[in-house]
């Protein structure tokens, strides 16, 4: 009986003990032969195996060792996608040092196209990201404001927000320690953005 094919995976990414400190990903290398695919990092910082399963008795049946293209000790490279390739939503909030320079103006309106409904202001020397949402009316402005405050309040980096009768809700985003803008105000507008929000909304007239 064929022996079957059994897949050890080790990790590509290296996960750094400091949160301040991005993660560092590396490039892996696959090895493959007949019955064996291993995955490896290019870094001596291993975190431990990812884990494996077991082949279903269909793919042993297929064979499909056999029907891998190349020779059997081929070494491919893959390029996994960094931080940057991750959206705004998914990525944390991080500490800003009061030596940073606040974000240009260039910078931020490159980021502006990764947020919906935002806007650049200049307010008190600097910029600021100002959100604006219409509602039905002020108690739908009360529960917008509550789900704004609970969506992002784990960041640590909440916004100011104002109720302004009689339906309108404003949301302003900057890092006041730097006086300016900072990756972190982009990434809590995009989780604002997540927020559920059409239950709150003025309703559509529909014409007969």
């Amino acid at each position: 009986m064929a022996s079957a094919p059994h897949f050890n995976f080790s990790p590509l990414l290296s996960l750094s003990r400091n949160p301040s400190r991005k993660p560092n990903i590396f490039l892996p290398f696959i090895t493959s032969t007949r019955n064996s695919v291993k995955i490896r990092a290019m870094d001596k910082d291993y975190l431990g195996d990812f884990g494996a399963r077991d082949p279903f008795p269909a793919e042993i049946e297929s064979n499909f060792g056999d029907k891998v293209l190349g020779n059997v000790s081929t070494e491919h490279k893959i390029l996994i996608p960094n931080a940057s390739a991750l959206s705004l939503a998914q990525q944390e909030c991080t500490p800003v040092s009061q030596l940073q320079q606040p974000m240009s103006e260039d910078e931020a309106k490159q980021l502006l196209f990764k947020v919906v409904g935002w806007r650049l202001v200049h307010e008190e020397g600097g910029l600021k990201l100002r959100g604006l949402w219409k509602v039905r009316d002020m108690k739908c402005g009360e529960e917008l404001i509550n789900r704004i405050t609970q969506a992002v309040e784990y960041t640590g980096h909440l916004p100011t927000l104002h109720l302004e009768a009689p339906n309108l809700v404003r949301a302003e985003l900057w890092t006041s320690s730097i006086g300016g803008l900072s990756l972190n105000d982009f990434i809590v507008a995009a989780k604002i953005d997540e927020i559920k929000i059409s239950d709150l909304q003025p309703r559509q007239r529909v014409w007969a």
